[in-house]
């Protein structure tokens, strides 16, 4: 599955927030954001539109191995 082109950094922080994601701190434009499902895990969005591809296909890498799916899963979870 592709990866979304148009997607901000806000709207991947919704997204993520529904998965069990939660924001701790913001530094300029950047979000942290800690789930604590499967143990501890921290991801940091930058609050960017759109993000970049590769920025947002390593944040989509980590948080699929984190949550112990395939990326593609995790895309539909994300876009749905």
């Amino acid at each position: 599955m592709k990866l979304p082109r148009d997607l901000s950094g806000d709207e991947l922080v919704r997204a993520l927030c529904r998965l069990g994601y939660s924001a701790v701190r913001q530094t300029g434009s950047h979000i942290r954001l800690v789930t604590h499902e499967r143990g501890e895990h921290y991801v940091t969005v930058p609050r960017h539109s759109p993000l970049r591809i590769g920025t947002l296909a390593g944040i989509i890498g980590d948080v699929a191995a984190h949550l112990g799916v395939s990326r593609e899963v995790l895309i539909d979870r994300l876009s749905g």
